[in-house]
């Protein structure tokens, strides 16, 4: 772009933008002439999809700020009028909000109740920074016809998102995301958006409570509740309310990562605040040799995800998404669940050959609990990327203070048991054989990295991986008889499986291996391991030489 027209671009945008920090930050790019910081913020615009949006908090439009905001939730108005939401009774439909404690969310929260209200509809923002499955239960709970959840999840401190739900209570999947989009696109001016100051409610504790008093559901009546834990809210929003659930529960307190207890948007203690990174849990595992818990369980900031990590040998170690998965299955086969079992394609088989022996219905999904909550007659779903639907009747997306209790229930019957769950892990693989997994991961600043990387493997597909024949190979982008389409590979090998696909919320090239290895007693499964890793370390370097990463 010249810079005439970029410098005119931006003088534009800064003449609308309500937000005193955003304008300062924008005149100063433009009085300091900085071509190339603007054009990273004017080259396009935030892009809406099925994740909603998400990204660096900044002016122009290619950061989250309130200009974005505020067209996005005009949009997302528009769109639900033309469906037509007001109930039979003549009342304008509802749209609840929440918001995480990230930089800014309480800010875009409010933005959004004021375009709601000057739209024609009724807005309600929760009363504070609370989890994102309390958003995800007060949608269906109050009867709203949507829902938009403020956060960015587990994304470094600089990012803030927009979620949005319908009124089923789960996020948008297409082609709703396409047709939100369009309606974003045709907000010209932010001039033409009404923004009342006042009209939307602020509810109290009760849709807290009323979610508290769902969690019941999701323990047995008779269950042992006696594990002791540690907990990390990660500078999150999980604390309080996982407290509560856990004395409502009868468990003991858990002991807290103090140091991570407490909400804080830039997240000191952790690079990034993502229970799966490295060094995120050492806090957590110094508190578990202090206070020799039988868990440890952390959540990410917006408390949809739950992590979870064991006591093995001497040290503690983090469980897969893929071992809680599968515990939080057998438990619930154990107590007599019916329904359908589903999980996404980049989670372990395991969860579809424990559901197959127990006589029950099982689904794969594309990856997200957009996709996983919309299986039919959803008893239980699972992605590895340690989300957990436990109650879907409940909460219809990932939940991770739901997923903390059942784990927790099951932690406790094991040790009645005087057992662990690493013996309920050793007996899954006994049973159905080694599903051992890992993932290779590469962040990029370069998106076109990760664009070279899918052409490249699509152009010259390699023909076997670790020794390992590719016996199937499935390019994603054109669909299946079950899974519409999605930019992603997925091969098929004599006992090893491999998906490769672009993150759909970070800079990211996610890669998901999995190898099986059958296993006839539990003497044989320290040679299985070993045996596992090696194949796993290979399919990774074989994989990354052919993708060119």
């Amino acid at each position: 772009m010249e810079d005439d027209a970029l410098i005119a671009q931006a003088e534009a945008w800064l003449a609308e933008d309500p937000d005193p920090d955003t304008r300062e930050e924008l005149a100063r790019l433009i009085e300091d002439g900085n071509h190339a910081e603007l054009t990273a913020r004017f080259a396009g615009t935030l892009q809406f999809g099925t994740a909603g949006l998400r990204g660096e908090l900044g002016a122009g439009p290619l950061r989250m700020n309130r200009s974005v905001v505020i067209r996005a939730a005009a949009g997302l108005a528009a769109y639900l009028k033309k469906q037509g939401t007001p109930h039979g009774n003549g009342t304008a439909g509802l749209v609840v909000i929440g918001y995480d404690a990230r930089h800014k969310s309480r800010t875009f929260a409010e933005d959004t109740a004021a375009v709601m209200t000057g739209a024609g509809l009724r807005a309600a923002v929760l009363p504070r920074p609370l989890p994102t499955p309390v958003l995800a239960f007060a949608i269906r709970h109050l009867g709203a016809v949507a829902g938009v959840e403020v956060t960015a999840s587990h994304n470094p401190p600089r990012d803030n998102g927009y979620k949005v739900y319908l009124g089923d209570g789960s996020q948008i999947v297409p082609p709703a995301d396409a047709e939100i989009a369009a309606e974003i696109d045709a907000v010209a001016s932010l001039t033409t958006v009404p923004r009342p100051t006042t009209g939307w409610d602020t509810l109290d504790d009760t849709v807290l409570e009323a979610y508290l008093a769902r969690t019941d559901a999701v323990l047995s009546e008779d269950s042992p509740r006696t594990a002791r834990t540690v907990y990390t809210a990660m500078h999150g929003v999980g604390k309080d309310v996982l407290l509560a659930a856990f004395a409502r529960a009868g468990f003991p307190a858990p002991d807290l990562v103090t140091e991570q207890a407490d909400p804080d948007p830039d997240f000191p203690t952790v690079a990034f605040p993502n229970p799966e990174e490295p060094g995120a849990m050492d806090l957590a595992f110094a508190k578990a040799r202090e206070t020799n818990p039988d868990l440890v369980i952390a959540n990410d900031p917006d408390a949809d995800r739950c992590a979870a990590a064991v006591q093995d040998g001497g040290d503690w170690r983090m469980l897969r998404g893929d071992e809680v998965g599968a515990l939080l299955a057998a438990h619930l086969v154990r107590r007599g669940a019916t329904g359908t079992f589903a999980e996404s394609i980049v989670s372990s088989s395991l969860l579809g050959r424990i559901a197959e022996k127990a006589g029950l219905p099982y689904e794969e999904t594309l990856t997200g609990f957009k996709w996983i909550a919309r299986v039919d007659g959803l008893r239980y779903g699972y992605e590895e990327a340690l989300g957990y639907c436990v109650d879907p009747d409940g909460v219809r997306d990932k939940d991770g203070i739901t997923a903390a209790l059942l784990l927790t229930e099951l932690a406790s019957e094991l040790k009645s048991e005087d057992r662990t769950l690493l013996d309920l892990l050793d007996d899954l693989a006994v049973e159905h054989g080694l599903h051992a997994t890992d993932q290779l991961s590469v962040r990029v600043k370069d998106l076109g990295l990760i664009a070279a990387a899918m052409r490249r493997l699509r152009e010259q597909p390699p023909t076997e991986l670790a020794g390992l024949r590719i016996t199937k190979t499935e390019d994603l982008t054109e669909g299946t008889d079950k899974l519409p389409p999605t930019d992603g590979l997925r091969y098929t090998l004599g006992g090893a499986r491999v998906v490769v696909r672009p993150s759909g919320t970070e800079p990211k090239l996610k890669c998901y291996l999995e190898v099986v290895i059958p296993v006839a007693a539990k003497a044989d499964l320290p040679e299985a391991r070993t045996k596992a890793t090696a194949l796993l370390t290979a399919v990774k370097q074989d994989l990354s030489e052919a993708a060119g990463i």
